[in-house]
Order: structure tokens, then C-alpha cells, then sequence
């Protein structure tokens, strides 16, 4: 199987997840993860238009020092509990395709169960079997810290499995 480089983007407006990851399903190795942490300190947090123009200018940067050969994003989903939660989500995952597009890269959208079960074999894992599973997979000593880093992983492993079936072309 020939090498695919993939980043992974767990959204929001907080904090969003990335995870950049190379090789193939039965070796990948971590290129680089993290957060873009949009809202700092325990002051009211910034208006929403500016998290979404650091989110874009974050992304743009870790696009242009990854250059991945496709990108995965959470799909929008709502749970029914916080129905809210998914309009906010909405916007953090426009600029973040929206971005991708511009840059010309190639991606996909997938659904939080179809990657717990590409990642932990159920698409009822929860947040610390999440954090274990990638830690197992990649070859950590530590589950990653925080869960958004773990996500944004998952994300990127579930996609290079797909090797970008259903992918959006730029």
C-alpha cells in the first residue's frame, strides 16, 4: 500500500483537534498533533467571528507545514441533549472546510461512530477508551492529552482506512 499522509480535525470553538498522521493502516506514524486553543484564560471568551479568523489563520499555517495529501473533519452531528452544540459546531467546521478548499485539499467528512469503529472496533467507545486506542495504535507511552488531540487522530486513521473514499476534490 503506497504511503498517504492525512490530517484529522476534531471542530470547535474552544479548542479544535488536529492530528496529522503518514504511512498505511498497518504502520502509520504521528507527523505532528495538537490544539488550536481559541479561547485562552477565564475571561469572557473573544467574539465568535474572531475565534473563527484565528481558527482559519491557525489552519492555513499547519496546512502549509503538514501538507497533507487529504484531510478528515468530524461530521455535524446533535445530541439531542444539547441541540445548540451542532449550530455552534456549524460555524467552526465552515471556515475549517471552507479553508481546506482554498488550500486545494482534497477531503472527507466522517461520522464520530464510523471513526470510534475504525479506531476502537465500536462506535460506542467513549472519550478514555478513544485516548487508549490511539495510544495503542500510534505506539504512545501515554494516552494524548487532551481528548480533542486524540479525536483529531482517530479522525486522520479512520480516513487513511478509507483512503479517501467519498473525499470532496478541492
Amino acid at each position: 500500500m503506497t504511503p498517504v499522509r492525512v490530517l484529522g480535525i476534531d471542530p470547535g470553538l474552544r479548542l479544535t483537534g488536529y492530528g496529522c498522521v503518514e504511512g498505511d493502516e498497518r504502520s502509520p506514524g504521528i507527523v505532528e498533533a495538537g490544539v488550536f486553543r481559541l479561547v485562552r484564560g477565564s475571561g469572557p471568551p473573544p467574539p465568535i467571528v474572531d475565534r473563527l479568523e484565528e481558527l482559519a489563520g491557525d489552519l492555513e499555517e499547519l496546512l502549509a507545514r503538514t501538507a497533507p495529501d487529504l484531510a478528515a473533519v468530524e461530521a455535524l452531528f446533535a445530541h439531542y441533549r444539547h441541540p445548540a452544540t451542532a449550530m455552534v459546531m456549524a460555524h467552526a467546521r465552515g471556515v475549517i472546510l471552507l479553508t481546506l478548499r482554498r488550500a486545494g485539499v482534497p477531503f472527507v467528512e466522517l461520522p464520530p461512530k464510523s471513526v470510534k469503529l475504525a479506531m476502537a472496533g465500536t462506535g460506542r467507545a467513549g472519550k478514555r477508551q478513544m485516548q487508549d486506542s490511539v495510544a495503542s495504535v500510534f505506539g504512545l507511552a501515554s494516552p494524548p492529552e487532551p481528548a480533542d488531540v486524540a479525536d483529531a487522530l482517530a479522525i486522520a486513521f479512520a480516513a487513511m482506512i478509507r483512503r479517501g473514499r467519498d473525499m470532496v476534490s478541492p
